[in-house]
């Protein structure tokens, strides 16, 4: 009982570190540890259910946080706006893909990391698209083939900051995690 209190406890302070640092000003775009928490949370949490509440508190933390800087005129990102109920979903299926990685194998994170990131850019990008969602001169892409590939392109400064911040948070949080195991067994032993 008292290992299951304290892994909630560290898993707790996990969500609030993550919120505190997508919020982070001038952090390089799409460095943030949210897709390497959804893959995290996903793989190792048993309560698969719970393992979704983990990312989608922080991401919940951090826009709240965002809109609060917003409001307060620090920032010229909101927090909260239409549309945003897709990240959540987005992050939901993201959690489901780490439900697939094996957390004692370093190639099925690298490859859960590459997916989870690939995935979000993906959707991410389609549904900013599709919903109207505008370009560098604040003009709607057009909803056509050149539309959707000027916002891919467009996406692609954000792909290359998730991509390096969810291999190296990947790696933290999988590599801690995988320590603290081997430290609990030989404990055991």
């Amino acid at each position: 009982m008292k290992q299951s209190k304290s892994s909630i406890f560290v898993l707790v302070l996990l969500v609030i570190a993550c919120a505190l640092y997508r919020v982070w000003d001038n952090r390089p775009l799409g460095f943030a540890p949210q897709i390497a928490m959804a893959l995290f949370a996903g793989s190792v949490i048993r309560d698969k259910k719970l393992s979704f509440l983990f990312p989608i508190l922080s991401m919940l933390i951090s826009d709240g946080l965002y809109q609060l800087l917003y409001s307060q005129g620090l920032t010229d990102i909101r927090g909260f706006y239409s549309g945003q109920w897709v990240n959540y979903l987005l992050f939901a299926a993201i959690t489901v893909i780490g439900f697939f990685i094996n957390k004692r194998n370093a190639v099925s994170i690298i490859g859960g990391s590459l997916a989870g990131v690939i995935f979000f850019f993906l959707t991410s990008n389609f549904a900013d698209w599709i919903g109207g969602g505008l370009d560098i001169n604040n003009q709607h892409y057009p909803k056509t083939w050149e539309g959707l590939m000027s916002c891919y392109a467009a996406g692609l400064v954000f792909l290359k900051g998730s991509l390096m911040a969810t291999m190296l948070f990947s790696g933290v949080f999988f590599g801690v995690y995988r320590i603290a195991e081997r430290s609990k067994s030989i404990q055991t032993a």
